[in-house]
């Protein structure tokens, strides 16, 4: 079986929970950002959100993005840890009912990680994550047999986090490059700049073909401030960017040419995925016969339609009709 894209990152179950702002300030965690958690901190957190209003799903950023991929009938694989536990089995069975390949064999020891997304009425997300046994993902688990069979290898930021995630990634991208497979990355968060700016532009000056960043995050990485400014910049080294501008929409680079993507104006209700969703649909686009602008119009659509729901995934996938419509004369 071929894949358009391979991906590779941490294996988290979203739990998705509408809190109130009083409630955030009680937990005392930076509003809308991630903080890493223990798992006993973790626990506390989810019985004090409950079950009201709640949503789960196999999550993670990259397995957001494949998930994505799988919703508009995209072929796709999935490298990540999970353990032998109930939410382990959740993780796996959400992945596989969707189609995604994935047969990482679960730790021995431990708990699946857990991402409790607190989302308040103006639409802002706050993650506190418990990451379990995903950072033991290894060389070992990525499977040159199954990078092969893919168009693309996709990597989250966040596996450079820790160790043996890093020298997974790294693997993994070292094996797309022996099989003339592609490369994309996605920085993840503005705080890994902090830390791994350096490598970062390593990466980018060489196994990266497509780096997706945000505004933020382009601006740590270059120091400029105007988005075209960053944009170029990027571009200089790689040879494809996507760069998300929020509501203002996107800037992709590719072949020297700047394409504009419109911004979709809808009322944010949980921006959770956006980011996700946006890389899933270029890298679908670019996979299955659509061009780059063509690809931008369909992840702004589809971005859009993410923060206008609770959660990363789609409640109502678009069918082969409105995409068809919607991609009529892009």
């Amino acid at each position: 079986m071929s894949y358009d894209v391979y991906g590779v990152g941490n294996a988290l179950v979203d739990i998705q929970a509408h809190v109130s702002d009083e409630v955030l300030a009680e937990l005392d965690y930076a509003k809308g950002i991630m903080t890493l958690v223990d798992e006993d901190t973790q626990q506390q957190v989810l019985e004090i959100i409950g079950d009201a209003d709640t949503h789960r799903c196999a999550g993670g950023s990259a397995a957001n993005t494949i998930m994505g991929i799988a919703d508009f009938g995209g072929k796709a694989a999935y490298c990540g840890k999970t353990g032998r536990d109930e939410v382990g089995e959740f993780f796996l069975k959400d992945m596989r009912e969707m189609g995604v390949a994935i047969d990482v064999t679960p730790a021995d020891d431990g708990q699946t990680g857990t991402c409790a997304v607190l989302i308040t009425k103006d639409a802002q997300r706050t993650m506190l994550t418990y990451l379990g046994v995903s950072p033991t993902l290894s060389p070992d688990d990525i499977e040159e047999a199954e990078i092969q069979q893919a168009k693309y290898v996709y990597i989250e930021g966040y596996l450079f986090t820790g160790d043996t995630t890093r020298a997974a990634a790294l693997h993994a991208m070292e094996l797309a490059k022996a099989n003339d497979v592609k490369v994309a990355f996605t920085v993840s968060d503005p705080f890994l700049i902090q830390y791994h700016k350096d490598e970062f532009w390593s990466l980018i000056e060489g196994p990266v073909d497509l780096l997706f960043c945000n505004l933020e995050e382009a601006r740590a990485l270059t120091g400029k401030h105007d988005a075209i400014d960053c944009a170029h910049e990027i571009h200089q080294h790689a040879e494809n960017v996507a760069l998300t501008l929020g509501e203002d929409g996107s800037l992709l680079m590719h072949d020297g040419e700047s394409i504009p993507i419109e911004g979709v104006n809808v009322e944010a209700v949980d921006t959770t995925g956006a980011g996700d969703m946006y890389a899933a649909a270029i890298l679908y686009g670019i996979t299955n016969g659509l061009t780059w602008k063509q690809s931008g119009h369909l992840a702004s659509h589809a971005s859009s339609r993410i923060v206008s729901q609770l959660g990363a995934r789609l409640r109502e996938p678009f069918t082969k009709a409105e995409t068809d419509e919607l991609l009529n004369g892009v």
